[in-house]
């Protein structure tokens, strides 16, 4: 099986295909225009709330920090939402180049589809950290305690969901278990997540994780063909 360092490395050798650049751009730009419209729309409302000129300024930088502090918090499940809109292309732009087989024989996901499975994955990321929210609760005296709870929810969450993204088109049935361990779902995860943290690579992480889950999972399936 392809470890997760050389599956990391592929896919960020294939950050210069024209493809995947073209992905990358549709991403960053919706992603940030969704929070900016969010900061937008937070102004209006507080100028229709308070309708002093005077204060327009307050409320702009309020606005603003808003969006600044929403996006630290939120950025991942918002990129990852949508991700799901392109997730096909990046998988196809890594099959077409490392598994030509598998591309020929995946099967299209439709738009109605898509859109279902990306609601899933945004109420699935918000239930699990509202969730976790007690537990990191009882922990928070420990310094590092909640960090690690949101950190081991998100990186279970998002390493399942770049798995299925690569899995759905080429599973045989809806019984049919993905090829790669949850342990390594984890660490793909966790490895994203990590990414998501760091500002302007945060903008690279969904793509990274996608291509990265590629490899994970047709590595790991060629090996149970040839098992």
């Amino acid at each position: 099986m392809l470890s997760l360092p050389r599956a990391l490395a592929l896919a960020l050798g294939q950050l210069g295909d024209p493809a995947i650049v073209r992905i990358l751009g549709k991403t960053a730009v919706l992603t940030l225009a969704i929070f900016a419209a969010g900061g937008v729309g937070f102004y209006v409302a507080l100028d229709a709330m308070f309708g002093d000129r005077a204060l327009a300024g307050l409320g702009a930088l309020a606005a603003a920090l808003v969006t600044l502090v929403a996006g630290w918090f939120l950025f991942r499940v918002v990129s990852l939402f949508v991700l799901q809109f392109f997730a096909e292309d990046v998988v196809r732009a890594v099959e077409k180049r490392h598994y030509p087989q598998a591309a020929a024989t995946a099967r299209p996901i439709g738009f109605g589809e898509e859109l279902r499975g990306a609601l899933r994955s945004l109420a699935r990321t918000l239930v699990a950290n509202i969730l976790a929210l007690p537990v990191a609760g009882l922990l928070l005296l420990s310094g590092f305690g909640p960090a690690l709870v949101f950190l081991f929810v998100n990186a279970w969450l998002i390493g399942r969901e770049l798995q299925d993204l690569v899995w759905l088109p080429h599973r045989a049935d809806a019984a049919e278990l993905a090829p790669i361990s949850g342990g390594t779902r984890l660490l793909l995860g966790g490895a994203v997540v990590a990414l998501l943290a760091i500002p302007f690579l945060n903008l690279l992480a969904p793509i990274v994780g996608a291509a990265c889950a590629t490899h994970l999972v047709h590595r790991a399936r060629e090996k149970e063909l040839h098992a």
